[in-house]
């Protein structure tokens, strides 16, 4: 069991963290202050290959492991979270339709998804289907070659600022359940999708959320992606993948807050002596690099298991998320701590860290269904060895 990076890798590593400290680390706390959606700099991401990281070389993507992508996601959160947690819903988005489409959709648009041309939501919770997102409402309904869509979304990253909306959509009965699902790639700006206000988010600030109406929007049958029924599915496969970039995330965050951490224990004096030399916070430091380096073994685990298509892969992967994205918000915490007053003014970056990086205890999945799908899998007969 090899735990190195390889020298593709670390390749990867080091132009990711030249591109976020060129590129996003000096600009990151004005798009906070002044909620600015760096559209410009998404698109230097896809010049970079970033914005299809994981999307097939012959539809314009890398074609990178998620392992790969992991080890690029967390250089670009170390410098702005928010802003490569966007990078990481577009790239699910790509992914679900290069990897489900029709060879025409796919050619149509992957290539100006991955390239950063255009840019992707994910739309999938609705105003009452969040963590129960199989019971969600908006309708798609066949007429003929079209489907005419109605309902509404909620907390969708980058709506109204977006070119593409990768939808989910009812099309079986009612009470069809997960089985009745499909996903629809569609215009952002079709006739009849309304936007809402721009939320005001205690973090994520680079990124605008708004709920999306949809009064009999009318698409081609074409841009379905997948079969009929297929896209709970899809959703819940895209969503491993999800789990493990925000996860990432966090991963990026509580590096950064940790190195800043250490950096300020050695330049800040109390009592005559540096912070350094109180045995109480190397105790502190050293808890939150044990933390920090578990989380990151978790999430590499994750992506091994589901780059390989392990069949326990979605127990990994939910394990990862719940692990890393609550070790590593208190690692900010604790980071934000050791800096006393200063870390809660945002001259420093740490509260502006801390906001960021606790939503991800709640999408994608909140960590609470992530217990769930791990308590059901491991009582499941006959899987004990799950976890071995």
């Amino acid at each position: 069991m090899d735990f190195n990076l390889t020298e593709d890798q670390l390749a990867f590593r080091e132009a990711a963290r030249a591109f976020a400290e060129k590129s996003m680390a000096p600009h990151a706390a004005r798009w906070d202050e002044e909620h600015i959606f760096p559209k410009d700099v998404l698109r230097e991401a896809g010049d970079m290959g970033f914005m299809g990281m994981y999307t097939p070389e012959a539809l314009g993507g890398m074609g990178l492991s998620r392992l790969d992508t992991s080890v690029i996601v967390e250089e670009l959160a170390a410098a702005c979270p928010s802003t490569a947690a966007f990078i990481t819903i577009h790239n699910m988005a790509t992914w679900m339709v290069a990897s489900f489409a029709s060879d025409d959709l796919k050619q149509e648009i992957v290539p100006k998804l991955a390239s950063g041309e255009w840019l992707a939501s994910y739309c999938l919770t609705e105003p009452g289907a969040g963590s129960d997102a199989a019971s969600l409402r908006t309708k798609a309904l066949r007429e003929g070659d079209s489907y005419v869509i109605n309902g509404s979304k909620v907390f969708i990253s980058g709506a109204g600022a977006t070119d593409l909306l990768v939808l989910m959509a009812r099309t079986g009965a009612a009470d069809s359940g997960a089985r009745g699902i499909s996903t629809f790639v569609i215009p952002a700006g079709a006739e009849g999708i309304a936007y809402g206000k721009n939320e005001e988010k205690m973090g994520w600030h680079s990124q605008p959320t708004r709920m999306i109406s949809l009064e009999n929007v009318r698409i081609p049958a074409s841009n379905r992606v997948g079969d009929e029924g297929d896209g709970f599915a899809i959703a819940m496969k895209g969503l491993d993948g999800g789990r493990l970039n925000i996860a990432t995330c966090s991963l990026g965050g509580a590096q950064a807050a940790l190195v800043r951490a250490r950096n300020y224990m050695h330049e800040r004096e109390q009592f005559g002596k540096p912070l350094a030399a109180f045995q109480a916070l190397q105790f502190k430091l050293a808890d939150m690099a044990t933390n920090l380096m578990a989380s990151r073994q978790m999430v590499r685990l994750g992506a091994f298991k589901l780059d390989n298509g392990d069949p326990e892969a979605t127990l990994h992967c939910a394990m990862a998320k719940r692990f890393a994205t609550d070790a590593c918000f208190d690692v900010v915490n604790d980071a934000l701590q050791l800096h006393g007053g200063y870390g809660y003014i945002r001259e420093y970056p740490l509260e502006r860290f801390l906001r960021d990086l606790r939503v991800h205890q709640i999408l994608e999945g909140t960590n609470e269904i992530m217990r769930l799908i791990v308590a059901r899998r491991l009582l499941d007969d006959g899987v004990a060895e799950a976890i071995q």
